[in-house]
């Protein structure tokens, strides 16, 4: 049977998903018992389809099935940006200055803040277990490729555009070298305090940020050298976003730089290659070419489960691999979801 799925979060994943959190400690996933709960309810409210659909937040987690237990998450959010809760953004202008008198020409970057109330839906949350970083199954890109079959399989409570937030390069200790020069000169709080309260209330942004255009050479030449950049631990997501559809927006996190990629909903490579079939044929894994996802959507928790199995995308239609169909439970009146990997 398959070692790893990936399932929709449940509230009673609380325990396990602190346990991760100790290790890594991130924004997606703080170390806090309240912000997991809440975290888990909110998922538990999408999945279920109580929560309003701009309001939904799907989390999934992955699970060593041999151990036992959660070794990383993924997220989907449906919508960034309503109106009690705007997507912030900054745009990156590029602007050429020229005098002939001095005969001097100058590159600048100019930084304006932006809000949307019916924006992008947002791809995140992706934390996956150091110890299981490096393992054959490649699971990083299992957490990431099931987000794309999701919003395929559903893709009416999705938006036409996908954002993805990615971390600029920031010092070992956390700090934002754009931050620094920029928002705590108008908050008045530290790089975290802003990020975590930003999470439930961005009603500080938009009232103390300036409105104006900022020069970015007005700033540190730390803080210019971080506008845009990709950090050196998210460069591989770079490259697969590149690789699928998506392109660099111009635009940056308010707080600390980071570069927001986007793409169309429907010209995102994974969404197109998703299919949805009501009765795959079945055969053993040693006989078929492929490998990929393979997951069902059930009216029940967890609602929607997935594993790594062998898979064939053919002219005729969609075969998976017995094993994997046996555990998914898959019968004849299951649609089956598959995605083949690269």
């Amino acid at each position: 049977m398959p070692a790893y799925e990936i399932r929709a979060a449940l509230p009673s994943d609380e325990d396990q998903l602190l346990e991760v959190a100790r290790h890594l400690n991130t924004v997606n996933l703080p170390h806090d018992r309240g912000a997991i709960r809440e975290l888990l309810h909110v998922s538990e409210e999408s999945f279920s389809q109580r929560l309003d659909v701009n309001r939904r937040e799907y989390v999934f987690v992955l699970r060593d099935r041999l151990q036992g237990r959660i070794i990383g998450t993924s997220m989907v959010l449906a919508q960034l940006g309503r109106r009690d809760a705007p997507y912030i953004y900054v745009d990156v202008i590029e602007e050429e200055k020229y005098s002939a008198t001095i005969d001097r020409h100058f590159h600048h970057q100019l930084l304006r803040i932006g809000y949307s109330y019916n924006g992008p839906t947002e791809i995140g949350g992706l934390v996956l277990h150091p110890d299981y970083r490096r393992v054959p199954e490649r699971l990083g890109q299992f957490l990431s490729y099931i987000r794309f079959l999701f919003i395929a399989t559903y893709r009416h409570l999705f938006r036409p555009e996908v954002v993805a937030e990615l971390l600029p390069p920031l010092e070992p200790d956390g700090t934002s070298h754009l931050w620094e020069a920029l928002g705590r000169k108008f908050t008045g709080l530290s790089y975290a305090e802003a990020d975590v309260l930003s999470k439930k209330n961005k009603e500080f942004i938009k009232q103390l940020f300036p409105e104006t255009v900022i020069y970015a050479s007005l700033l540190s030449p730390q803080a210019q050298d971080v506008i845009g950049k990709v950090g050196a631990q998210t460069r591989g997501v770079e490259k697969m976003l590149r690789r699928i559809g998506f392109q660099y927006a111009h635009r940056v996190d308010p707080f600390d730089g980071g570069p927001h990629f986007v793409a169309d909903t429907d010209e995102i490579s994974l969404v197109k290659r998703t299919r949805r079939t009501p009765r795959p044929a079945l055969a053993p894994a040693s006989t078929l070419k492929g490998r990929g996802l393979i997951a069902v959507h059930r009216p029940e928790p967890p609602y929607f489960v997935s594993t790594l199995g062998g898979l064939d995308h053919g002219e005729h239609g969609v075969t998976i691999d017995e094993e994997a169909a046996a555990f998914l439970a898959v019968h004849e009146h299951h649609e089956v979801l598959t995605l083949p990997l690269d």
